[in-house]
């Protein structure tokens, strides 16, 4: 089955791609890549983490987190979001402009029919019989051709031209790509805060409720004459915090919903899901292990956007070649035929038929500097694109090596909250029984509930900052998704595409 789901994302990017055209990483990515990464992939052993070894990045990797309605919720905005379809909407347009550059390349076509009826006046001419008058014909022309043109091609500028337009296509069907990836990222961290989200909840009510019973037995004892009145006023203020605190948690809560309903277009099956999440106790999923990390080169060819922009470099680079051929002759073929005459009925005789053949080779010696200036427009506009991809692939290049720095610094981090979370929270409890015991101030207790409830949100917090930084590192090295397919199938109209985003929906949801 899990072959399966990775066939069918296959056929997402596979079926983006509209022409085989090759292309190889240009020279400027293969001189900024270094050798090897300057920080090691780790993958450290805690709590949180499996001992598991480190694996190649897997193609639907958000299954690696074991959480069912993770799989189910990535489905439902693959197949819904507005976003996914419009980047497929692209890729059809950037389609259909590839095949109108290659018909310039193929013989143009026309069919035609004409009639037509004058009347021509003879004024002024000696004609005898015409003296006094004037003379006068009537002539009807019937007639049907069949035209044909044809520019060839003697330079390669047409050529240039539809293969810069078909790379241009593998350039929107990697965005394409990129943006389901994209995606998939923005669904999960979104997905991983809604859960922290009602964790926080969940912990900002047991703090209210744990506030409230202490307030109610300073309150008893006060009443008693036991208690002062600051402590009294201290347990209302500590209780009144700790309900300002939950309505904060509340708002969050339903902040990252909202996120997540846009984010699935309102999906059913996504609204669902958030209904059933809420009414059960949350938890996050588990931290997988770290992936296995390709050479520098390898994970720069695996990324989508860098993908696209390698393309629309190399389609600069013909728009350059195409803009120069404009300076060469061009040759023209154009021919006709058919047959005319001023009745219907002889259309179909032979006898009527006409035909023209003609050829022109036209070179351009004066246009103002028109054409020398193209050159220059697409030489600029190709300088232009090459300093973007290099600036591209320079962030890829820093994006893996801070998710990759990043990992250790948040394992370390998370230790070290996890021990002030369980060593705070012993301090509140002993805190709390001293204080009744009459052994401390309610001033020891109050900063002890500070404490205690600091680091508890802390190490949800850093527990779902780990789980987005994993999905970061996924995306930073491509996501897995299987980029040699791209640019290897014809491409399929946006409903198709759409269906192959949904196909994926239900084959995740069988998986787990």
């Amino acid at each position: 089955m899990k072959r399966s789901l990775l066939a069918t994302i296959g056929l997402m990017i596979g079926g983006c791609g509209s022409v085989p055209v090759a292309i190889d990483a240009p020279a400027s990515t293969e001189a900024l890549a270094p050798a090897e990464w300057q920080v090691a992939a780790t993958s450290p052993t805690d709590e949180t983490t499996t001992t598991e070894p480190a694996a190649p990045v897997d193609e639907a990797w958000w299954l690696g987190f074991e959480d069912r309605q993770l799989s189910r919720l990535v489905g439902a905005v693959l197949a819904s979001n507005r976003d996914l379809r419009s980047a497929a909407t692209r890729l059809d347009a950037a389609l259909a402009q590839a095949r109108i550059a290659g018909a310039a390349l193929q013989p143009q076509a026309s069919l035609g029919l004409n009639a037509g009826r004058a009347r021509q006046n003879f004024i002024g001419l000696p004609i005898p019989g015409a003296e006094g008058g004037v003379l006068s014909n009537t002539s009807t022309n019937i007639g049907t051709s069949l035209n044909v043109s044809w520019e060839a091609d003697l330079w390669g500028r047409l050529r240039a031209g539809r293969n810069a337009a078909e790379l241009r296509a593998e350039a929107a069907a990697f965005d394409l790509a990129d943006a389901g990836l994209s995606l998939t990222g923005q669904t999960a961290k979104a997905w991983f805060s809604f859960v922290e989200a009602t964790s926080q909840v969940e912990l900002a009510g047991e703090i209210l409720e744990n506030r409230t019973r202490v307030r109610e037995r300073i309150e008893r004892r006060y009443l008693s004459g036991l208690r002062t009145a600051l402590e009294l006023r201290l347990a209302i203020a500590n209780q009144a915090g700790a309900a300002a605190t939950l309505a904060g948690r509340e708002r969050q809560l339903d902040l990252t919903r909202r996120q997540i309903e846009f984010l699935a277009g309102r999906d059913p099956e996504a609204l669902d899901i958030l209904d059933r999440a809420g009414a059960a106790p949350a938890r996050l999923p588990r931290l997988p292990p770290a992936p296995e990390v390709d050479r520098p080169i390898d994970t720069l060819r695996r990324r989508p956007d860098l993908g696209a922009s390698e393309r629309r470099l190399a389609a600069a680079g013909l728009d350059v070649v195409a803009a120069r051929k404009l300076l060469y002759p061009q040759l023209n073929l154009t021919g006709s035929t058919g047959r005319s005459s001023n009745r219907m009925e002889d259309l179909v005789d032979s006898d009527f038929s006409v035909w023209s053949l003609a050829t022109g080779l036209l070179q351009p010696l004066f246009q103002g500097g028109r054409l020398r200036a193209g050159v220059d427009l697409a030489r600029a506009n190709h300088l232009d694109v090459l300093s973007r991809h290099e600036s591209a692939v320079l962030r890829a290049l820093t994006d893996v090596e801070s998710q990759l720095a990043a990992d250790g610094f948040l394992a370390d981090q998370h230790r070290a909250v996890e021990t002030a979370a369980s060593a705070s929270s012993a301090a509140r409890r002993i805190a709390q029984d001293r204080y009744f015991a009459g052994l401390t101030d309610y001033i020891a207790v109050l900063a002890a509930e500070a404490s205690a409830t600091e680091a508890s949100s802390q190490l949800l917090d850093i527990e779902r900052r780990r789980l987005d930084q994993r999905v970061d590192l996924y995306l930073s090295l491509g996501g897995g998704l299987p980029q040699t397919q791209v640019a290897r199938r014809p491409a399929s109209d946006s409903t198709q595409n759409t269906a192959a985003l949904a196909a994926i929906a239900s084959e995740s949801e069988e998986l787990q």
